[in-house]
């Protein structure tokens, strides 16, 4: 990636600085630091206090820069694979032309997830089974989930919840300890009201209108943005970043000009590959852009290549963990956004 091409690109007005001008910075500098340095002769400067005065100079610039939000970590240390480049870069084209959902008064905005939960237990064995103790299992839990948002987000939120259904095993065993132990427990559909989506007395899970109008359009300062709420965050910077950008698109209140700027902020994160081109989720097909975690996850995003828009994310374990084979999609979310006339 070139950075000072990216610069200009995105930051015309900015006067490219002389190598003259930082010459006489750099001599300026030198003086005030060592003055006696230039009674004895300033062209004896030793090679080391040159290499020196540079890197402080060089410093003070990128430091500059970064603190204004001009030049940061994206773009420095490599990007995406071309093919998923590519990808992401043809899906912002595409996503860029849809028109975002207009809701208009009385009207709400609909998102509708399918989610697949990991669900575990352990510990001695539950009443009701007469297995072996102190055995941990493991499954995967189904919940639908519609959310419904007025046209003026202050009002009232509804959503609904089917309940968490165990719905995928991995050996007959576990199966046989869930139908008599758990069975279809927190099954119960449940309906959640709140102002402005402050469910459960809880503050809003959901990014506010202006929070999203917040974020830079220019890939280049957003992901830039996004590495600097990352930090201290996650398995590394590049990681939490793909984190972040799946869990804004998933929330399926994202506008097409900034999800387009997030397809191409992803195309700039390293060690981000194009998976698979016919990946299916909850019976969609799309194609699966990913990253490999240090604990042996794969974090990848699902993308309609005709329309650009996401069918979802999974997380994929690739290391076989007992029976829960490597390749499995431990984890994943669909998302399918409409207006409605009315909410429950």
């Amino acid at each position: 990636m070139d950075e000072l091409k990216l610069l200009r690109e995105m930051r015309s007005d900015i006067p490219i600085v002389k190598d003259s001008v930082i010459e006489r910075g750099h001599e300026r500098l030198l003086q005030r630091i060592a003055p006696e340095h230039k009674k004895r002769n300033k062209r004896r400067r030793t090679k080391g206090l040159r290499i020196a005065m540079g890197s402080l100079a060089t410093l003070a610039l990128v430091t500059a820069l970064v603190v204004g939000n001009v030049v940061g970590l994206a773009g420095w240390r490599g990007a995406a694979s071309a093919e998923a480049a590519e990808a992401l870069n043809h899906a912002a084209e595409l996503t860029i032309k849809t028109a975002d959902p207009v809701v208009g008064p009385g009207q709400y905005l609909k998102i509708e997830s399918t989610n697949l939960w990991p669900s575990g237990a352990a510990g001695a064995s539950p009443a009701g089974y007469d297995g072996p103790p102190s055995k941990q299992w493991f499954w995967l839990d189904t919940e639908k989930i519609a959310t419904y948002i007025p046209a003026n987000r202050q009002d009232e939120w509804v959503m609904v919840r089917s309940g968490r259904i165990p719905t995928t095993f991995f050996d007959a065993e576990t199966k046989d300890f869930v139908q008599k132990t758990q069975g279809l427990q927190g099954a119960t559909p449940q309906t959640w009201r709140g102002k402005g989506g402050a469910f459960q007395d809880g503050p809003s899970g959901m990014p506010s209108e202006s929070d999203l109008a917040s974020l830079p359009r220019n890939p280049y300062l957003l992901l830039n943005s996004i590495y600097k709420q990352s930090l201290g965050k996650g398995d590394s910077l590049d990681s939490q970043a793909m984190i972040e950008i799946a869990a804004l698109l998933r929330t399926g209140l994202v506008p097409a000009d900034l999800r387009a700027a997030l397809y191409k902020a992803a195309a700039m994160i390293p060690g981000v590959t194009l998976v698979d081109k016919q990946a299916t989720l909850d019976g969609q097909v799309g194609i699966a852009i990913g990253r490999v975690e240090r604990n042996a996850v794969r974090k990848d995003i699902i993308i309609d290549p005709v329309t650009g828009q996401l069918i979802g994310e999974r997380t994929v374990t690739l290391q076989a963990d007992g029976p829960i084979p490597a390749g499995t999609a431990g984890e994943w979310t669909t998302i399918r956004t409409t207006v409605v006339d009315s909410a429950p």
